[in-house]
C-alpha cells in the first residue's frame, strides 16, 4: 500500500497528484493564488528532489494498485514529522488516511520516536476532525511566514506512539 518515491516519474506522479488534490481541496480555504505558489514552491519535482535530499521520505499511497494520495515523513529529534498527507477526493473516507497514520506509527516505533507531529490548516476542518478522530491532540497555533506575501495558518497536532 505504500511505495517509496524513487525516480523521476514517481516524482512526476507526486507532482500531478498535489496538482490535482490542492486545486480541489485548498482553493476554497486558501484561495487559488495562495494553492498556485504553494504548489510550486513546495509540491514540484524539484522542491520534491530538495526536500528527499534534506531527509524526508516520500511514500505513493496505493489502494488495489491504483495511486491514490501520497505522504512525506521527516525524522525529527523525538518525533515523526508528517509533513504530508494526501488522498485523492474520490478515495476519502475510506479509511485510508487511517492506514498511512498505522504506517507512519510503525516507523515512528522502529526509529524510537515517542510521537507523531504535523500542521493542518486551521480552515481545514474536515482533516482536523479526522486527526482527531485518530488520536491527535491540538497543541496550539502556529503562524508562518512562507513568502510572496503568504502564510500558513495551522494548528500543530500531535498523537503518543507507544
Amino acid at each position: 500500500m505504500f511505495i517509496k518515491v524513487k525516480g523521476i516519474k514517481q516524482l512526476q506522479n507526486v507532482e500531478n497528484l498535489a496538482r490535482e488534490i490542492w486545486t480541489e481541496h485548498y482553493t476554497p480555504i486558501i484561495g487559488k493564488d495562495q494553492v498556485s505558489y504553494m504548489l510550486d514552491k513546495f509540491q514540484s519535482v524539484a522542491a520534491i528532489c530538495f526536500q528527499i535530499d534534506k531527509g524526508m521520505e516520500y511514500f505513493l499511497i496505493l489502494d488495489e494498485g491504483d495511486t491514490v494520495g501520497y505522504m512525506g515523513l521527516e525524522l525529527r529529534e523525538n518525533e515523526l514529522f508528517l509533513s504530508k498527507i494526501y488522498v485523492l477526493s474520490s478515495m476519502r473516507g475510506k479509511g485510508i488516511g487511517k492506514k498511512a497514520i498505522v504506517f507512519a506509527a510503525k516507523i515512528a516505533r522502529r526509529k524510537k520516536l515517542g510521537k507523531i507531529t504535523l500542521t493542518v490548516n486551521k480552515g481545514n476542518l474536515s482533516s482536523i476532525k479526522a486527526y482527531e478522530k485518530m488520536g491527535f491532540i491540538n497543541k496550539g497555533s502556529i503562524v508562518s511566514d512562507i513568502g510572496n506575501g503568504f502564510v500558513m495558518d495551522d494548528y500543530k497536532m500531535e498523537k503518543a506512539v507507544s
